[in-house]
């Protein structure tokens, strides 16, 4: 009774998609997680959802403390959920516990009620990620310093709120702690801020920020911390910072130290993350891994279109595979929120193409206007040959809704005029499109 057909570690977006349509095919699944607060993966419980929730609840002035107690409701509503639409699967079994490899085929599980040994025909790895402190002297995780799962279980509003990372973790916690009133001041040892993004977009994001009250403090470097029951203090060389919470947001690593992957000689990059096929195998044929583990791209959408690559492989017609990805759209969920797709203009000159680049003021759109919300930038970039969008950034609010439709049409492979000459709804955001192209000029 400890042989199933597949076992899944992780209960994140891909390994919860698979084992619910691995299960509802007949197959003897386990789904192994190792800890019940983590039902439904990162984005239920510690990612997209609650921080989400946070953004709205800043947006409309809540207070802090009801925003948090109802971030948690919404977290055990779809963590219970998420446990029930698969324990209520005959075919799959949820194990609560630690798992790691003893041999390609076998699992040792470390549960509350002891140890118990699993093997599998096929095993999936959905491990996720998790957060990295940079070696700093007393950067010690505790109630004054913690990472972005930490900071969504405070008790109470920091009156005063530092972050370490001036990425886009950093940043979107920055917009929502600074719209509930917090004092915050985000540290970047870079001279650059946001050096992703082209110069225009980071200083639009820069003035967004500096208009919500948000210190930012760039070419800074944190040399030691020191904290105690009542704040924390920063050391840096431009002298000390205090706080009252300090927030580490100097990014993520694939969660995969305790996995004991040389058992099943899978092999993974320096940084931890499994290597992967075009398929999502690992260097052993039955050994697949799904989602953040891999060292891709961070977002939950990603993870799900992971499950049905691996899905098309076992139950399809193994065609899909991740060269099938592109024009991956993100958003960062500050306010109001920056959406990008395609490349930079900097990835334009790289590439030597043929492009003009055009922008338009988020205030001149009227949707802007009615929400009164007229803060950012809209700006694209177009191929002058072959009249194909090449990428969009966009700093407005409704923006991760508006890069949606830019990307069926990039996808499509259609020219920018479908955009240009789309009727929309007025007044809406998405409206702001036919503006924006229209700029383009006509050779």
């Amino acid at each position: 009774m400890n042989h199933y057909q597949a076992a899944i570690i992780g209960f994140g977006k891909a390994g919860k998609t698979l084992a619910a349509a691995l299960g509802r095919a007949g197959w003897r699944v386990a789904i192994v997680e190792k800890s019940k607060e983590m039902y439904g993966g990162t984005c239920i419980n510690v990612g997209c959802i609650p921080t989400k929730a946070l953004v709205h609840d800043a947006q409309t002035t809540a207070d802090f403390s009801e925003a948090m107690q109802r971030k948690t409701a919404i977290v055990e509503l779809l963590r219970e959920k998420n446990y029930l639409n698969l324990a209520n699967i005959a075919q799959v079994e949820v194990i609560d516990g630690h798992a790691e490899f003893i041999d390609p085929h076998t699992l040792k599980i470390t549960t509350e009620q002891g140890i118990r040994q699993l093997s599998a025909d096929r095993i999936f790895i959905n491990t996720g990620a998790e957060a990295v402190f940079p070696q700093i002297d007393g950067l010690i995780p505790g109630p004054r310093i913690v990472d972005s799962t930490g900071i969504l279980n405070l008790s109470s509003q920091p009156k005063r709120l530092a972050i370490l990372g001036g990425g886009y973790i950093g940043v979107e916690f920055a917009s929502v702690f600074a719209s509930f009133g917090s004092e915050v001041t985000l540290f970047e040892t870079s001279s650059q801020f946001l050096a992703r993004e082209d110069a225009d977009i980071s200083a639009a994001i820069k003035t967004v920020l500096q208009g919500q009250g948000v210190k930012i403090e760039l070419n800074t470097r944190v040399q030691s911390v020191t904290s105690d029951d009542n704040s924390v203090t920063l050391h840096t060389g431009h002298g000390d910072r205090q706080a009252d919470v300090l927030l580490v947001a100097t990014g993520r690593r694939p969660a995969t130290q305790t996995l004991k992957l040389e058992n099943a000689d899978v092999t993974t990059d320096t940084r931890g993350a499994i290597l992967v096929d075009k398929h999502l195998r690992t260097s052993v044929d039955h050994i697949w891994a799904l989602g953040d583990v891999t060292g891709g791209p961070q977002f939950t959408y990603i993870s799900l279109d992971d499950f049905r690559i691996v899905h098309d492989q076992l139950l399809g017609k193994g065609t899909r595979t991740t060269d099938n990805r592109v024009n991956i759209p993100y958003s960062v969920f500050m306010t109001p929120t920056l959406s990008r797709i395609g490349l930079t203009e900097a990835q334009a000159h790289e590439q030597g193409r043929n492009f003009q680049v055009v922008s338009l003021p988020v205030a001149a759109i009227p949707r802007a206007r009615v929400i009164n919300d007229t803060r950012g930038v809209l700006k694209a970039l177009v191929d002058n040959d072959s009249k194909k969008i090449l990428g969009v950034a966009l700093l407005a609010a409704d923006s991760h809704e508006v890069i949606n439709i830019v990307k069926t049409v990039m996808d499509a492979g259609l020219p920018y005029t479908v955009l240009r000459d789309q009727i929309f709804t007025h007044p809406s955001m998405s409206e702001s499109l036919n503006d924006l192209f229209g700029l383009v000029k006509q050779a």
